[in-house]
């Protein structure tokens, strides 16, 4: 039997933060998820979703698309691109003050690794 891919970018978003919230083991205890919109719409450009905090500052802010969730990064960017990479994730810097590291998480199935790229992030 095959399961049905989750693609629906708002859902994408959802599993990650419960997956942040959800554990409490380092780095990951120190992850927060913060300024949340229950009632955020998808919408092509991406809409703010919620910001993930690393013990109060601001890590990340999490966006939702129709077909994806986006992870913008604000720190840890060298560690969270390489873990990308190894995990297969889509990922591209963005330039800018602060630079940022833009990763797309896809599908469902992507989500744990997501958090291991918000963990690596946290942890250097």
């Amino acid at each position: 039997m095959v399961e049905k891919r989750e693609t629906d970018g708002k859902r994408i978003a959802g599993l990650l933060s419960s997956e942040v919230t959800g554990h409490e083991n380092e780095p990951y205890g120190r992850l927060a998820v913060t300024n949340a919109d229950p009632g955020v719409e998808a919408t092509a450009d991406g809409a703010h979703a919620y910001d993930v905090e690393l013990d109060g500052e601001r890590l990340a802010e999490v966006f939702v698309q129709p077909d994806r969730a986006r992870v913008e990064l604000r720190g840890g960017l060298t560690a969270a691109r390489e873990t990308a990479a190894e995990g297969g994730l889509r990922a591209r810097p963005v330039g800018g003050e602060p630079p940022r590291l833009v990763v797309f998480v896809e599908s469902g199935a992507e989500v744990k690794r997501a958090l291991d790229v918000l963990g690596a992030a946290a942890t250097s």
